[in-house]
């Protein structure tokens, strides 16, 4: 599925729709699409990077379900498991020809950090300030050579975690 139709899927399934905001691709886009979703809330983050080098690959838990891998698994991840609540509220990083590095950061100001700080600044973020990251997406051509960031609310139904 096309980015178009994933993102449009996600807002007509958006109970709050303007709440959603995307933030454009950066990034040569050479390569084949991907995008990177899930139910509920983001709960984890993991990113691949070769030799404190490239953004080869990414993979979010949403829930307790890890999603598929996007990109390639080079190397060992860097990981950032999230707390009750939290949430990424920015992605920035730099990229060239591939994306050079990424910084996610949560509302309670952590942030994972890979890959090397070379090439041109970008920092996306949501528009409304309710919002969090809903899922990535951009295009992958040996590494990751484009990401996008789709943001807004996460329904508390579909977040429960409770219990658990």
């Amino acid at each position: 599925a096309s980015v178009y139709t994933v993102a449009t899927l996600y807002l007509a399934s958006c109970h709050t729709k303007n709440y959603y905001s995307f933030s454009p691709a950066v990034g040569s886009g050479s390569g084949t699409s991907y995008s990177l979703t899930g139910e509920g809330r983001i709960t984890a983050v993991r990113v691949w990077e070769a030799n404190n080098n490239y953004i080869y690959g990414f993979q979010f838990r949403y829930g307790f379900v890890w999603s598929s891998v996007v990109g390639y698994q080079s190397g060992n991840p860097l990981e950032m498991e999230l707390f009750d609540d939290e949430a990424i509220i920015q992605v920035s990083g730099k990229y060239a020809h591939y994306l050079q590095s990424v910084v996610f950061t949560s509302n309670r100001g952590r942030t994972l950090r890979a890959g090397q700080p070379s090439g041109h600044s970008f920092n996306m973020y949501p528009t409304h300030s309710e919002a969090e990251l809903r899922f990535i997406s951009g295009r992958v051509h040996g590494a990751i050579t484009s990401i996008g960031a789709h943001w807004g609310v996460v329904d508390p139904a579909v977040n429960s975690t409770a219990g658990h």
